[in-house]
């Protein structure tokens, strides 16, 4: 850049800022030692906008950091509005965990108590606590035993009501029970609502297979329901059992899906409810 032009522009800005300066102190000269109203009136047209002009040039700095530490104020008031919104969710999401973790153990317990009070007479509730499924058979372990009035040959039953197993062995404080689906198993069953009967046997998976011998003419067709028949003396007649997936092969309750059953101290002629 050319030194003589810079000097030339350095030396026009300083020359404004000395004629900027001066002209609001003639201005007051005037007022005071010359107070002509036409002059004092023409130079207000000129004076005053530069004299704004110079405030604002002036006290941009000023205006400008007032302005940067009203923004920073701000934003540390955001922040710690924002730390405080922070807490009460935090609050509000562990009281809706607790909340949700209340009405769990609410409908638990209601479930619980609903088993109680539809339980069968003459039966006992017990707790699964330990099962063994392996190749072709099937048994679990539940937490009652003789000190409970379990006998072998007893009927266990989910809290829903459907055929699980028998008691195949019993001792003080627990028993064994062996499932419908164990390959030792073979039970007395009826078309629900008419006179069929048949035996269901386990082969070791979650479907049994039944081959129907009172009527040869029946013809087994998928979703057909199966219950208990007493025909043996070994069962209650009218336990649900399953429903028929094909015309061999039978859905049962899955004994993984189960945490609690119900032992049955039955009468073989009774009718189950």
């Amino acid at each position: 850049m050319n030194p003589n032009k810079l000097s030339s522009k350095l030396y026009t800005i300083i020359k404004s800022a000395i004629v900027a300066a001066i002209l609001p102190i003639l201005f007051i000269y005037i007022m005071v030692a010359k107070p002509d109203y036409k002059i004092m009136n023409g130079l207000a047209h000129i004076i005053l906008p530069v004299a704004n002009w110079t405030g604002d040039v002036i006290t941009w700095p000023i205006r400008a950091i007032g302005k940067a530490t009203e923004n920073i104020k701000e934003l540390s008031n955001l922040r710690t509005e924002n730390e405080e919104l922070r807490v009460r969710l935090d609050e509000a999401l562990k009281n809706k965990r607790n909340c949700e973790i209340a009405i769990l153990e609410n409908q638990k317990l209601s479930h619980e108590l609903d088993i109680i009070e539809s339980q069968p007479r003459n039966s006992i509730i017990a707790d699964i606590i330990y099962d063994n499924t392996a190749f072709h058979h099937s048994t679990f372990f539940i937490n009652k035993g003789i000190k409970h009035g379990i006998k072998k040959g007893m009927v266990v039953i989910s809290t829903d009501g459907m055929m699980v197993g028998t008691i195949i062995d019993v001792a003080n404080t627990f028993s064994k029970i062996r499932t419908i689906t164990d390959s030792n198993a073979n039970i007395p069953v009826r078309i629900a609502g008419s006179e069929v009967y048949g035996f269901m046997q386990g082969n070791g998976s979650s479907a049994p297979t039944i081959g129907f011998f009172s009527d040869p003419e029946f013809q087994p067709s998928s979703g057909v329901k199966l219950v208990t028949s007493n025909i043996s003396g070994v069962l209650p007649n009218g336990i649900p059992v399953g429903d028929m997936i094909n015309e061999t092969d039978v859905k049962v309750l899955p004994i993984k899906k189960i945490s609690r059953v119900i032992v049955l101290q039955f009468d073989t002629q009774d009718e189950y409810k």
